[in-house]
Order: C-alpha cells, then sequence, then structure tokens
C-alpha cells in the first residue's frame, strides 16, 4: 500500500523454513490482495493460522438499510444530536448513507473490543473527530489520536481499544473497492512524488511487538454482509515477524500539504485517499487564491457523475451557514449546489481558510439510512433560495 516494511524474524527468502533458536519450525502466512498479483504480506507464526473452529458470537454492527425513497435535494445530517449509545467499536458502527461501493458513519465507542474482528468484505478507513486510542494486530500496536485517519486493509484481523475515559467520536468509511493512495501522487517506481501532498514520513506504521497473549481467542468475519464467528486454540497475534506491503497506517490529517492557485483548485488537488467510486479529500487550514480579482469561495457547480459528502470539523466553513463540527452535508449528482447565499460574494479579498474537513465525492447515489433522517435538518435545501426572491 504504501512500501514494503519488515519486523520482527523472518527467513531470508520467502516460503522457506524458519525457526526458533530451539529448532522449533515457524508457520508461514501470505496476507495477500488481488489473489496473488497484488501487493502482500508475508508473516511468521508460532502455531497454525488457519485451524478455527466455527462458533457462535454474538457480535457486530449494524447494516445498512435504506430509508424510502425520497425527492432530490440537497440535504443536512446532523451527527452530533445522533445517540451516543457507547460499546465496543465492533458493535458500535452506525451507518449513515451508502450505496454498492461504500457505506459511511459514524462510531461513538466506550470500550475495548471483547473479540478479534476481520472485515472481509472491504477495507475500512475511520477519521477521528474526538478521542485516541491503539489498533492493535498482528503486525503490532498503531496508536491514533484526534484529526488522525486510521486505515484497516480487508481481511485483517485486528481490535480497537479505545483510551478509557476519553470522549470518542469517529467517522466511518468501509470500503468494498481497495483503498490507494491517488495515482497521480506516485512516480513510476510506487513512490510518493515530490510534489504530492504528503511524504512516507507522514505516515504512522505499527509498532512491531512480538508474540502477543491476550488470552482471546474469538475472531468475527464480516463476509456477504453477514457476521461468521470462529475460535482458535492459540492467540492469533502470535507472530514472530512479517514483511510486506499490506498493513495499517494512520495518518494526521494536518500533514496534508495543501495546493493554492492562481485562481479556485478543484477538489482532486485535495484528494488524500481513493477506491472505487470515490475519492476522500482533506480540506485543511491554508492559503487561498492570489489572483489579483480572484473569487476564493467555492464555484457552484454541477457534478453530474457525483454525489458529494463533507463531514465537518472545525473552522470557519465559508461556504456553509448552520453547519458546525460533525455536521454532514450531502449534495446529490442532477441538482447543482455551491456556497450559501452571499458567501460567495462575501470571501472576496480573504487571504485564507481555516476550516478543516474531510470529503468524498461517489460516482453512485448515496442512499440514507433511517438512522440519518432521524437527525436531518429540514430546513437546508431552503436555505439556499436568496431573501430576496
Amino acid at each position: 500500500m504504501l512500501e514494503r516494511r519488515v519486523a520482527g524474524t523472518v527467513p531470508a527468502k520467502h516460503h522457506i523454513q524458519l525457526r526458533s533458536p530451539g529448532g522449533e519450525l515457524r508457520y508461514e502466512e501470505c496476507f495477500t490482495q488481488d489473489g496473488f498479483e497484488g501487493p502482500y504480506t508475508i508473516g511468521y507464526h508460532l502455531h497454525p493460522p488457519h485451524t478455527q473452529a466455527l462458533a457462535e458470537l454474538k457480535a457486530g454492527w449494524t447494516l445498512p438499510v435504506a430509508a424510502p425513497e425520497r425527492r432530490l435535494a440537497k440535504r443536512h445530517y446532523k451527527t452530533q444530536d445522533l445517540k451516543r449509545t457507547g460499546g465496543p467499536p465492533v458493535n458500535a458502527r452506525t451507518p449513515l448513507l451508502f450505496n454498492t461501493d461504500l457505506t459511511l458513519g459514524m462510531v461513538y465507542p466506550s470500550a475495548a473490543d471483547p473479540v478479534y474482528v476481520a472485515n472481509a468484505d472491504a477495507d475500512e478507513l475511520f477519521f477521528v473527530q474526538e478521542g485516541a486510542g491503539t489498533l492493535r494486530t498482528a503486525f503490532g500496536d498503531l496508536r491514533f489520536q484526534k484529526d488522525d485517519y486510521v486505515f484497516i486493509p480487508r481481511g485483517m484481523t485486528h481490535r480497537f481499544l479505545p483510551d478509557e475515559g476519553v470522549a470518542q467520536a469517529w467517522l466511518w468509511m468501509e470500503l468494498l473497492g481497495q483503498m490507494h493512495l491517488p495515482r497521480q501522487w506516485r512516480n513510476e517506481t510506487g513512490q510518493l512524488r515530490m510534489d504530492a501532498p504528503y511524504c512516507h514520513r507522514d505516515f504512522r506504521h505499527p509498532e512491531f511487538r512480538g508474540p502477543v497473549e491476550e488470552h482471546l481467542r474469538d475472531l468475527l468475519v464480516k463476509r456477504n454482509g453477514a457476521f461468521h464467528g470462529f475460535r482458535s486454540a492459540h492467540s492469533p497475534l502470535d507472530l514472530v515477524g512479517w514483511d510486506g506491503t499490506v498493513y495499517p497506517f494512520a495518518f494526521p490529517i494536518l500533514n496534508f500539504q495543501p495546493r493554492a492557485g492562481l485562481v479556485h483548485l478543484p477538489p482532486t488537488w485535495h484528494g488524500t485517499f481513493a477506491a472505487r467510486g470515490a475519492l476522500i479529500c482533506s480540506f485543511v487550514p491554508r492559503v487561498v487564491d492570489f489572483h489579483p480579482q480572484a473569487i476564493p469561495c467555492p464555484y457552484p457547480h454541477s457534478s453530474i457523475d457525483c454525489d458529494e459528502f463533507i463531514f465537518y470539523l472545525r473552522g470557519n466553513f465559508t461556504s456553509r451557514r448552520g453547519v458546525g463540527p460533525g455536521s454532514v452535508s450531502h449534495h446529490p449528482a442532477g441538482v447543482g449546489h455551491g456556497p450559501h447565499p452571499g458567501a460567495y460574494e462575501g470571501s472576496i479579498g480573504t487571504t485564507r481558510t481555516d476550516e478543516l474537513a474531510v470529503m468524498l465525492d461517489t460516482t453512485l447515489p448515496l442512499r440514507p439510512t433511517a438512522t440519518a433522517l432521524a437527525v436531518e435538518d429540514p430546513g437546508y435545501q431552503a436555505s439556499f433560495i436568496p431573501a430576496h426572491q
């Protein structure tokens, strides 16, 4: 995904024996993508990693179900008004908007996962609006904190441990098509270009601990939109070493290096991650356009191939009024959208913006769940009508 990394003890070559100083054979596991044609990581276990028994586990989050069809309109959902039910992340993921490429929602956890989890349907990307904690995998512990993106590859066994006594609020993105860094930011060898909006040093990686024993044996796997339980005789975190390019990572949004142009730049310049049917963008504090006659506020636009989803974090949202931290705007394809009345004209002469937000452009229409409708702002569409009209 990012670059090849090696941790712990590995043999000199793939698929050959690795033995302990006492002669015990280690068990190789190949974690592959795109069959055997894509990126992969190879880990070395104390015990065979594939000998799980079936188990009945009562865990798993609510799957998205579409609310009844509604007319086309611009929408505003106030996630800050959602009930924070708490519990472990494995149960606390709450879907709000979705299509066949992805699900978008919120997580308000208050406890550690009591089981290991593997989402075999999708990569998962979280944005930490509030809180901090540790993502634990066999590849090591990954600390995360407020303003971090946290990425978990599809099918990777993991467990979240939110920090105790700390309020948590995470934006959740379940991406059914493989997530990657936008290709325009890489050179022909796969390295991030020197003019990319981030560099390899901006990403945090797991800190390998060697074999970990938590006395947990249960694994919940999500596959084909259902949850399946398994139980192992040994800890699944029993790696002595690993080598590869597929692993979890954290990326602080404020490490994103924004661009400024003579005139307003389109969202593609803010592209941070991409997946099938989605471009994920980071809007961070920055200077704005510097043409003498520039209009810094985003221009009205009709992006007929995209729905626009924006999760507002903090700062001065110059193009919107009535939104605050935790607000979600959903502007569907087919109806033009842009700044609120007065914002376009009022932006003239400004030199910088301090907004912080996560945006997705999706190629398939997003459908809301009943949970999203329960926190919808009913006056949002009408708020774009000028007072004199």
